[in-house]
């Protein structure tokens, strides 16, 4: 089946792109720059299109993305630290940003003649994500069929969606993904934070995998106190 990736750079999406590639028929990456807090994921996303011999796009949504305020990702607001599930981490949603970018891609299959979009969205996202849910999937799917009926028939692909960080990367190490050529953090530094939801998740989906993490974080050590606060409710 001929598939595009929707493609961020990070640990997920670039993990179903190696899986894609290996059970499919890998056409292209696609990224979004939406004015994210910081462009460093994107050249993740490059590094993994060239390392799969395919074709990277880039669509800029920065005007889109400029009057999607209010978000840690967009705006000019703290990204908080602590475990990903926390109400604290609502400040990192960016409304309707799935919906906008499977939108766009879905467009671009059908203009290419592809048979699927691919998206990384998985279990741990539904707490603060309502774009990364199976309701919000299985919808999305049908009305695409709506909009491209007659014209294209174009499937939703989402094999994380009922899964686990962990088990993505279980399915990355499977397919050989570089882990240390992903990136997770919000913040943007020169090494992962250690501290924000992306991080502690990361982290502890590692731990949980029995998969070696070989990522750089500055505070390695930060996520036993989150996976605690958390546990206190």
């Amino acid at each position: 089946m001929k598939t595009i990736v929707i493609c961020s750079g990070g640990l997920d999406s670039v993990s179903l792109a190696h899986m894609v590639a290996a059970e499919e028929t890998l056409t292209g990456l696609v990224s979004f720059d939406y004015g994210q807090r910081h462009r460093k994921e994107l050249d993740f996303a490059a590094a993994c299109a060239a390392r799969l011999g395919v074709r990277h796009d880039v669509i800029d949504l920065r005007g889109i993305g400029a009057v999607l305020t209010g978000s840690a990702l967009t705006d000019e607001v703290d990204v908080p630290d602590g475990h990903y599930e926390e109400e604290t981490m609502r400040v990192t949603v960016v409304p309707n940003r799935n919906a906008i970018m499977l939108t766009i891609a879905f467009g671009i299959a059908a203009a290419r003649g592809d048979e699927a979009v691919a998206a990384a969205v998985h279990g741990g996202d539904h707490f603060i994500y309502p774009d990364c849910r199976p309701a919000f999937t299985d919808a999305f799917e049908a009305m695409q069929r709506a909009a491209l009926d007659g014209y294209a028939d174009i499937r939703l692909s989402v094999p994380f969606v009922h899964r686990t960080k962990a088990d993505i990367v279980t399915e990355g190490a499977r397919f050989g993904t570089p882990f240390s050529e992903t990136w997770s953090c919000y913040k943007g530094g020169a090494r992962h934070c250690g501290r924000c939801g992306t991080c502690v998740e990361r982290r502890e989906a590692f731990h949980l995998a029995g998969v070696e993490d070989p990522t750089e974080y500055e505070d390695p050590d930060f996520w036993h106190q989150a996976l605690a606060e958390k546990a206190k409710g």
